[in-house]
């Protein structure tokens, strides 16, 4: 996507092709600074300290980063060593993985002599992968916001909420849950979108960000206002990402995801997971059970960060002295909640093991496998 007119990925290799340039995220949505990542412990502090964020993302992040050991190193330790590193940063969402897993097996089956080169190829690889996946999701999606529209009475406007942020800042372009709303409004739709803070991080501020850079009109809510919208009519549906969903469609994302769906089942609003197929863990089944949920710093919940009056970056803590903070980063949606379905690469289907397996039925047969 752009930004100031100029085109921009999250992540891509840097003119040495020794090193990777990302966008900090932890300095928007108030500036926008390139950061250079030139070993494997940057790319792991760059993941542990949301510099990259997202599930997609972290995935694409974690394969560059073993590019970058393997250029270092490229023998069986080092590569051990680099999974080791990198797989730990963000325990609950399964791209990070599932990205780790198959650089490994790629590479353990090629020549120490073939590893630098091979490492970058396949780090390309999936973050061009990643980028195909956001443009199907958002076609797809796309379909699904015309129904909407199409039933209406009034088709002034398409109302959308969404949480967290889950566009192109959160995967290598396009996004999952914003793709759709992209790919509506170039179309010609007039969409709205009800753009939650999400707090702690206020990861709704990258969403306002992005929609702002490109034009989509969106107006930045507390996060304890969807319910009150939907149960005045002002939303036509929810679109959120995810960073894990189960085999019976349990879906775990950003903290707060859970609330918005009890409050669109009650209130009728159609809530839709857009859902890469890297997401999708075919070995766990229920997600309240079995998914990790990543607890993060107390200072992170205590603290929020802006612009002051000087137009400088601070932080200003909101809590007590002495004041316990929990700050659990996730919650699980459990499948009967999501009530418009899962929008992915492959098409839109129900929320459940059957819906799941129908479309994906080559990675249901590899999780069980591995279950």
């Amino acid at each position: 996507m752009k930004i100031n007119g100029k085109y921009y990925r999250t992540v891509w290799f840097s003119d040495d092709k020794r090193s990777i340039s990302i966008i900090d995220q932890t300095k928007l949505p108030f500036k926008f600074e390139i950061l250079k990542l030139t070993t494997v412990t940057d790319v792991a502090n760059a993941i542990q300290n949301m510099n990259v964020r997202g599930a997609p993302l972290i995935g694409a992040a974690a394969a560059y980063g073993v590019a970058i050991a393997m250029n270092d190193d490229p023998s069986d330790e080092n590569l051990v060593n680099a999974y080791n590193l990198l797989v730990k940063t963000r325990p609950t969402a399964i791209n990070l993985k599932w990205a780790l897993d198959r650089c490994i097996t790629v590479l353990k089956q090629i020549s120490i002599e073939q590893r630098t080169i091979q490492a970058a190829i396949l780090a390309e690889q999936i973050s061009n992968e990643d980028i195909e996946i956001c443009k199907s999701i958002g076609i797809h999606g796309l379909n699904e916001i015309k129904k909407i529209l199409e039933n209406k009475k009034d088709k002034s406007v398409v109302n959308i909420l969404t949480h967290c942020n889950a566009g192109w800042l959160a995967t290598v372009d396009w996004g999952t849950a914003l793709a759709p709303i992209y790919m509506a409004h170039e179309s010609g739709i007039n969409v709205h979108v009800w753009v939650d803070e999400t707090r702690p991080r206020n990861q709704g501020g990258l969403t306002a960000f992005e929609l702002g850079s490109h034009d989509v009109p969106h107006t930045f809510i507390a996060d304890n206002i969807g319910g009150h919208l939907m149960q005045h009519g002002l939303v036509d549906l929810c679109i959120v990402g995810t960073d894990r969903t189960t085999a019976r469609g349990d879906v775990c994302n950003k903290i707060g995801t859970y609330l918005k769906a009890l409050a669109a089942k009650v209130n009728n609003v159609p809530f839709y997971v857009a859902l890469p197929s890297p997401s999708i863990d075919f070995t766990v089944y229920d997600g309240v059970k079995e998914i990790p949920i990543e607890e993060r710093s107390a200072e992170e919940q205590a603290y929020v960060y802006g612009l002051d009056e000087n137009d400088k970056l601070s932080k200003v803590n909101i809590v007590p002295v002495g004041t316990p903070c929990g700050n659990f980063a996730f919650d699980v949606t459990p499948a009967e909640f999501i009530t418009g379905g899962l929008i992915t690469e492959r098409g839109v289907c129900e929320a459940s093991e059957r819906g799941l397996a129908q479309l994906f039925p080559d990675l249901k047969i590899k999780g069980a496998a591995h279950g």
